[in-house]
C-alpha cells in the first residue's frame, strides 16, 4: 500500500469519527417469567457509531437486470439498495441499524450465536494447490472472541451479552416479523426464559428440533449422544407473523381421512360416504411439523466453507421460506460463513449480515459474490433440485450488488486481539477464557493486558486494584502488560507495592523490557504486482500482474508446524486465497471490478488479468487475501 493510500484511508477515517455518534433508545423487556444472573441490567441505551464503506461489488457491471419487486422506497437513503455485510461487534452494528432508519424494518432475524458450549474452534486453513499440501491452524474460529465469543464464557457474562442483543434486535424486527435463535441443549433453557422475557411468552411460535441423524455417534460416552439442536421461534406480535406452510414427502404413503368443515357442528370432522363409512384418501405429501431431520454439511460438499459450526443451506432454506417472504428484510449478526446471507439471496430476500471475524466477512463476501454472478448468467436462482421437499419455483433475486462496512473502525480492535494472542504466545501465558478481567496466569501470577492503543495509566491500574478487591482470597502477584507507560503510572506501581505482602504488580512493557520486551513485531504481506495499458483506442486494455506474493505469518506458522525442517513453498499462489481488482479506486471504498476466486482448494489464482482500460490517469488497486484472511492493496496510476 502506498503512502498515499494511506494518508487517504486515515484522513477518510478521521472525518468519519467526526461524525458525532448518537445515541438510540431501547425499549425494556415486559415478558414474565424473568431469569436472574449476576450482573443484570437492562439496555435502555446504546451508543450508535458511524460505519465506514469498505468495499462494493456488483454483479451486473451497470447492465439492467429481471429481479425480485422488493419495496426499496422504505430503505435508508443514505445506503446502496442491495446486501449490507457489516464488519464489527454486533452490538455497535445493532445500534448502527437503529440509528440508521432500521427499526421496525426486518421481517425476519436468524441467529447462531455462540453456544457456550465449551468448544474452542480452530479454523484449518489449507494451502491452495494439488491434493496432500500442508494445513495449519488460522485464526481462531471467531478472531475478536477470543475475548468476547470464543465460545468459553462465565455463565453470567454470555447470559448479559444474548440479553442486551436480543432486546435491541427486538427494536429492529417488524411489527409482523419473527426471530429464530439456533442453540443447542448447553444454554437453550436459559435462552428460552430470556425470549420470554423480551419478546412475551405470548409471542412463543415454535420450538423447532433439527435431528442430524448423519452424525458419528461413540459408545464409549457417559450419556446418551447429542444429535439435534434447538430453534426457538419468536413473533413480534403473535397472529400477525409470516408462517408459510410447507409440504414435505411422507416416507411411506399414507391412508388419512377426508376432512370437512360442518356448519352444524361449526368445527372440521371426518368425511363420511352414504353408508356413514369414514373416507380415507391416499397421502404422498404431509404438512411440514416441528421436527426436521437434515444432515449435517458433509465434509467435501460444495458448500463447506472451512467453518467448524456450519449450518447446512436446506435448513436455513426452510426457516427462510417459512418465515419470511419474497422481498422481506433478512438478518443475521452472527452470520460466520454466510450461509443465511446465501440461502436469503437465493430465495429473493433482502438482507444485512454481520459478525465480529474478519476472516467470516471475506468468506461470507466471496461467497454471496459466487452466487450473484451465477444468478447474472442463469437469471434466475439455481438450486440443485428441490432441498425440502416442496415445489416452490425458483425466485428472482432481490438485488444482485452488495456493500461492505466497518462500524467503529473494528479493524483497529482486530489488530488489538492479534497483538494480544501473540504476546501471551511470547511470555507463555496459560489463557483463562472464563476470567472476564485477566487475560490468564504465568508463572503463578495472575496477567492483565492492557489495550494496546494507550501507554499504562494510573486508572488502567486502579481497575486493576479495584478488581482483586472483589477477590479477597486471591493471593497470587499481577503481570500487568503494556506497551508504554505513563510517569505518574510508575510512580503509582512503587507506591502500590510498598510494603504489599500479596498481589504485588509487575509491569512488563512488550518493547523496552530486557527480558520480555521486543516482541510486537508484525511482518506484513507483500507483492509485486504490474498495471499497465496495451493498445489503443477501443482497443486498449488494462493488464495486471502478479509476479509474486509474500505471506511471512503463513511462513512463520509452516515452520512451527515442522518443526526443525523449514519449510518451502515453490509457487506463490499457494498462499492467496483470491485476488480482487478495482479500475477505478477512489482511496476509500474498493469497487470489485475483477474477482478471482479458485472455486476449489486445489485451484490456483491466475495472477496475470485483461480488462477494458479505464480512463487514462485512473488509480487501479489490487486487493490480495491470503490463506489465514491477511489483506494488502496495492495501487498504481494508468
Amino acid at each position: 500500500m502506498t503512502d498515499a493510500t494511506r494518508n487517504s484511508e486515515y484522513r477518510q477515517t478521521m472525518t468519519d469519527n467526526i461524525k458525532k455518534p448518537k445515541d438510540v433508545t431501547v425499549a425494556k423487556a415486559k415478558g414474565r417469567p424473568m431469569l436472574t444472573w449476576v450482573g443484570k441490567k437492562p439496555l435502555a441505551r446504546v451508543r450508535a457509531y458511524p460505519a465506514q464503506a469498505i468495499e462494493r461489488f456488483d454483479a451486473t457491471a451497470g447492465k439492467p437486470m429481471p429481479l425480485q419487486e422488493a419495496t426499496w422506497t422504505d430503505w435508508p437513503k443514505d445506503l446502496p439498495q442491495g446486501g449490507l455485510l457489516y464488519h464489527g461487534d454486533n452490538k455497535d452494528v445493532l445500534a448502527h441499524l437503529l440509528a440508521n432508519g432500521f427499526r421496525g424494518k426486518v421481517k425476519l432475524i436468524y441467529i447462531d450465536p455462540p453456544f457456550d458450549s465449551g468448544a474452542d474452534y480452530v479454523r484449518k486453513v489449507q494451502l491452495r494447490g494439488a491434493k496432500g499440501t500442508v494445513k495449519i491452524d488460522g485464526e481462531d474460529y471467531t478472531l475478536g472472541e477470543q475475548v468476547q465469543y470464543s465460545d468459553i464464557w462465565a455463565n453470567d457474562n454470555y447470559l448479559q451479552f444474548m440479553y442486551e442483543r436480543l432486546l435491541m434486535l427486538r427494536e429492529l424486527l417488524d411489527e409482523n416479523g419473527s426471530i429464530a435463535l439456533h442453540c443447542d441443549f448447553s444454554k437453550g433453557h436459559y435462552l428460552r426464559l430470556i425470549l420470554d422475557e423480551v419478546f412475551g411468552e405470548k409471542n412463543f411460535v415454535n420450538d423447532i428440533t433439527w435431528y442430524y441423524e448423519n452424525k458419528p455417534q461413540f459408545g464409549f460416552m457417559k450419556h446418551l449422544p447429542h444429535d439435534h439442536d434447538l430453534i426457538f421461534v419468536y413473533a413480534k406480535n403473535f397472529g400477525g407473523h409470516c408462517l408459510n406452510h410447507q409440504q414435505v414427502p411422507v416416507k411411506e404413503v399414507q391412508q388419512q381421512a377426508v376432512v370437512a368443515w360442518d356448519p352444524v357442528l361449526k368445527k372440521r370432522i371426518a368425511k363420511r360416504d352414504e353408508n356413514g363409512d369414514i373416507v380415507y384418501e391416499t397421502r404422498e405429501e404431509k404438512y411440514m411439523g416441528s421436527v426436521w431431520t437434515i444432515p449435517l454439511v458433509h465434509p467435501i460438499a460444495t458448500e463447506r466453507t472451512g467453518y467448524p459450526t456450519q449450518k447446512p443451506e436446506p435448513l436455513l432454506e426452510r426457516i427462510v421460506k417459512v418465515f419470511s417472504e419474497p422481498g422481506d428484510v433478512v438478518l443475521d449478526c452472527f452470520c460466520g460463513s454466510g450461509t443465511s446471507l446465501s440461502v436469503s439471496q437465493s430465495l429473493g430476500r433482502r438482507w444485512i449480515g454481520c459478525d465480529i471475524n474478519k476472516g467470516a466477512i471475506q468468506t461470507t463476501a466471496k461467497r454471496v459474490q459466487e452466487l450473484m454472478r451465477g444468478q447474472t448468467t442463469a437469471g434466475v436462482t439455481s438450486r440443485q433440485g428441490d432441498l425440502i421437499g416442496t415445489a416452490e419455483t425458483s425466485q428472482k433475486p432481490s438485488q444482485l450488488a452488495f456493500a461492505t462496512y466497518r462500524v467503529n473502525d473494528y479493524d483497529l480492535q482486530i489488530q488489538h486481539n492479534e497483538a494480544v494472542e501473540l504476546a501471551c504466545q511470547h511470555l507463555g501465558v496459560t489463557r483463562t477464557r472464563t476470567d472476564s478481567f485477566f487475560e490468564g496466569t504465568q508463572g503463578g501470577r495472575l496477567v492483565k493486558i492492557v489495550p494496546f492503543n494507550h501507554p499504562l495509566t494510573p486508572l488502567d491500574l486502579e481497575a486493576v486494584r479495584n478488581e482483586l478487591k472483589t477477590r479477597p482470597t486471591e493471593e497470587r502477584d499481577v503481570m500487568v502488560v503494556c506497551l508504554g507507560w505513563q510517569h505518574d503510572a510508575r510512580a503509582w506501581v512503587e507506591t502500590y507495592n510498598r510494603n504489599r505482602p500479596v498481589n504485588k504488580l509487575h509491569v512488563v512493557e512488550l518493547r523496552t523490557d530486557r527480558k520480555l520486551g521486543g516482541i510486537i513485531k508484525h511482518e506484513p504481506l507483500t507483492a509485486q504486482v504490474s498495471a499497465k495499458r496495451t493498445g489503443e483506442g477501443a482497443d486498449a486494455l488494462l493488464v495486471v500482474e502478479v509476479q509474486d506474493v509474500v505471506s511471512p505469518t503463513i511462513m512463520q506458522r509452516l515452520n512451527l508446524e515442522q518443526g526443525v525442517f523449514r519449510a518451502q513453498i515453490t509457487d506463490w499462489r499457494a498462499v492467496v486465497d483470491c485476488i480482487l481488482i478495482d479500475t477505478q479506486y477512489d482511496g476509500q471504498v474498493f469497487n470489485v471490478a475483477l474477482a478471482d476466486v479458485p472455486e476449489r482448494k486445489q485451484d490456483l489464482v491466475n495472477g496475470r488479468y485483461e480488462l477494458p482500460a479505464p480512463l487514462a490517469g485512473s488509480t487501479v488497486a489490487v486487493k490480495i487475501i491470503d490463506m489465514l484472511g491477511e489483506e494488502l492493496i496495492t495501487t498504481a496510476q494508468v
